[in-house]
């Protein structure tokens, strides 16, 4: 496997997002493919565009994999090429153990994974075999857990999800409401503060977030880091702006 990780510490963490359809970057709302906003071009390039700005991890999300069931071939080793270093994690499809060892072998710091991560016995094994490289995603509707590329909504609290995960010695947790995403309203704070009440581990944030004052105000209730997706895509905040509010002394 690749020996490439993520660095730790206290520091939070920006991750531009790399969301891929049919080879070129795009911004989708609540993760529909129908609904396309923004059309970012090819990835590799934006990839190695973000690496130089400054990223510390790269956020890729293979939106054919997730819709699929099965990773696109190829797609780590070329935005981990282009990274030039800068650690990728990714998710989309990784629903085997086989699966996410590959994607880590391609060249991935860590993998994602959501659907899978419903069933006990792959949990316990992922766990075992992958440790802190494993993130599970709690992607939240109504309060139940969206899987499948987000078609379906699982019979699953989203918080007691994050207690089982816990319980089961994930790492870290994705957490996303899906009904914000792509949607710049901002993130739910409600939603990022109970997932992290409820499973006491470091939490990504992803969804909603539209300015500065969001990448403060996540950073502010604890969060270990944000996705910066559509603000970021769409110029409403530049890389920049957001390494240096993630790094400013004392509370947002």
């Amino acid at each position: 496997m690749s020996e490439q990780t993520v660095a730790s510490g206290s520091s939070f963490v920006v991750a531009p997002a790399l969301d891929v359809l049919e080879g070129r970057c795009v911004r989708l709302v609540g993760g529909d493919p129908s609904r396309v906003t923004i059309e970012g071009g090819d990835p590799g390039q934006a990839a190695a565009r973000f690496a130089a700005g400054g990223a510390s991890l790269l956020h890729l999300v293979d939106l054919d994999g997730a819709f699929s069931g099965s990773p696109t071939a190829g797609l780590i080793e070329r935005i981990a090429r282009a990274a030039a270093g800068v650690p990728v994690q990714v998710g989309g499809g990784f629903r085997t153990l086989d699966a996410v060892a590959a994607a880590l072998t391609a060249g991935a710091a860590r993998v994602i994974v959501g659907t899978a991560a419903l069933e006990p016995a792959f949990l316990a094994d992922a766990v075992a075999q992958f440790g802190d490289r494993l993130v599970v995603a709690l992607d939240a509707r109504d309060g139940n857990v969206a899987v499948a590329g987000w078609r379906e909504t699982a019979d699953l609290d989203v918080l007691d999800h994050a207690h089982t995960c816990a319980a089961s010695g994930v790492a870290r947790l994705l957490v996303t409401s899906t009904g914000r995403d792509g949607s710049l309203a901002g993130p739910d704070l409600d939603l990022l503060k109970a997932a992290m009440a409820a499973s006491e581990l470091p939490v990504m944030a992803a969804g909603g977030i539209a300015s500065l004052e969001d990448v403060r105000q996540v950073r502010a209730i604890g969060c270990e880091g944000v996705v910066l997706g559509s603000a970021l895509w769409s110029g409403r905040v530049s890389l920049a702006d957001a390494l240096r509010a993630a790094s400013e002394e004392g509370d947002a």
